[in-house]
């Protein structure tokens, strides 16, 4: 084959591969064997995707659900204290940063210890929590990587179904999913 041929055919090939939306009801969606053959597949694939997308957006509620809780378990956590070591109470008390205040409310004073947070201190990593979040940081990488590849499939129908599964699932957990958001 002479090089005019090999560029040619680079060419030609390089053409078929279009990268606009286009809309067609065959658009293969994960694997050949999942291709749609008539208008009522092609629907319930882009309603499977409508509920994957708002699926997706309730694991990242139930992640910063589930994160809040953790941090509200570790805020409520008892720890022991090791007879020759001095108490939080203490430490606090002879912490540099600490400021003794008076906080009054309704007429009752009440003589508080007021401490400036540093830096953010890391949680120390727990049996019962750090495997959960693991998986479920997977799961929702997952998903989010499903839900990418329909994208990626340039199908209009596909690409509206997500983006509905995303306004539905947003519309009703929304509000459940805080800061550390994806």
């Amino acid at each position: 084959m002479d090089m005019s041929t090999m560029a040619n055919t680079t060419v030609t090939s390089m053409s078929m591969l279009s990268m606009g939306f286009f809309t067609s009801t065959t658009t293969p969606l994960y694997s050949a064997t999942w291709s749609p053959t008539s208008t009522g597949q092609y629907a319930g694939t882009c309603i499977f995707l409508v509920i994957l997308a708002t699926i997706f957006r309730g694991l990242l509620a139930m992640k910063a659900w589930k994160e809040t809780a953790w941090l509200d378990a570790e805020f409520n956590r008892r720890y022991v204290t090791v007879a020759g070591k001095l108490s939080k109470s203490e430490r606090i008390a002879s912490d540099s940063d600490s400021k003794r205040m008076i906080l009054t409310e309704n007429g009752v004073e009440e003589d508080v210890m007021v401490v400036k947070k540093r830096s953010m201190s890391i949680r120390p990593w727990r049996i019962t929590t750090d495997p959960l979040r693991a998986a479920m940081d997977t799961v929702i990488a997952g998903v989010g990587y499903l839900l990418m590849l329909a994208v990626m499939t340039m199908n209009v129908g596909y690409f509206l179904s997500i983006l509905a599964g995303t306004f539905l699932g947003s519309l009703a957990l929304g509000r459940y999913v805080i800061a550390f958001e994806h």
